[in-house]
C-alpha cells in the first residue's frame, strides 16, 4: 500500500508543538528505539529546545532533518535525521520513524529516497549507513529495500529506552551502488 498524500518538509517548516505531538503520540512506539529523541521532546518546552539544537546542527552541517507531513491533515507523520556525519570519510547515518498509524504505507521509503538523494548528491557522501536494533525488522526491510548491504552485527552497541544494551545490525550503501539503482 502506498500513501501519496504526503510531502516532505525541512526543519524550518516544523513547529515545536507539532513535533512534540508526533513524538508524544508515538511515545510507546518509539520509546525503545528513539530514547534520546523521546526524552528530549517529552514536553513542549523540551521539544522547542530539541528543535533549536537541531536547527543549529543544520546551520553547522552536523545534521539534517526531514519530516513527512500528511497533506490532508497537515500533521507530521514521520521524521528522518541525517546524523553521525563524518566529512573526512564522507559517510553519514540515517535514523527514522513513522507515526504508528501510518506504518506500512511507503512513507519511510519516500523519506529514505529523498535523504539518499540529498546525502549523495548535495552532501557528496560516499557512504550512507543505517544501524538498527536486531529486533527492528521493519527498519531492516527498509535498508534492504533500498539496496543497503548488511555489513555486520555490532554487539551491545545501543542502549534502548528500557536501558538494556542491544545488538545493532549495520547496513551500508556506497555511492557507487546507489548510482546503479
Amino acid at each position: 500500500m502506498s500513501f501519496t498524500d504526503l510531502k516532505i518538509d525541512r526543519i524550518e517548516d516544523v513547529l515545536p508543538k507539532e513535533f512534540y505531538n508526533l513524538v508524544n503520540k508515538n511515545s510507546n512506539h518509539i520509546g525503545k528505539t528513539f530514547p534520546l529523541t523521546l526524552a528530549n521532546s517529552d514536553s513542549l518546552k523540551k521539544a522547542e529546545d530539541f528543535l533549536e539544537v537541531t536547527r543549529n546542527k543544520e546551520k553547522t552541517k552536523e545534521g539534517f532533518y526531514f519530516y513527512a507531513r500528511d497533506i490532508q491533515t497537515n500533521n507530521l507523520i514521520g521524521y528522518l535525521c541525517v546524523k553521525t556525519i563524518d566529512y573526512r570519510i564522507s559517510k553519514c547515518e540515517l535514523g527514522y520513524f513513522v507515526d504508528e498509524d501510518y506504518q506500512g504505507k511507503g512513507i519511510t521509503s519516500k523519506m529514505v529516497v529523498d535523504a539518499l538523494e540529498f546525502c549523495f548528491n548535495e552532501l557528496k557522501m560516499n557512504k550512507v549507513f543505517i544501524c538498527t536494533s536486531e529486533i527492528n525488522l521493519a527498519s531492516q526491510r527498509i535498508a534492504l529495500k533500498h539496496n543497503f548491504k548488511q555489513e555486520g552485527i555490532l554487539r551491545d552497541e545501543f542502549r534502548n529506552g528500557d536501558g538494556e544494551l542491544q545488538n545493532t545490525v549495520y547496513f551500508g550503501l556506497l555511492k557507487s551502488e546507489y548510482n546503479k539503482t
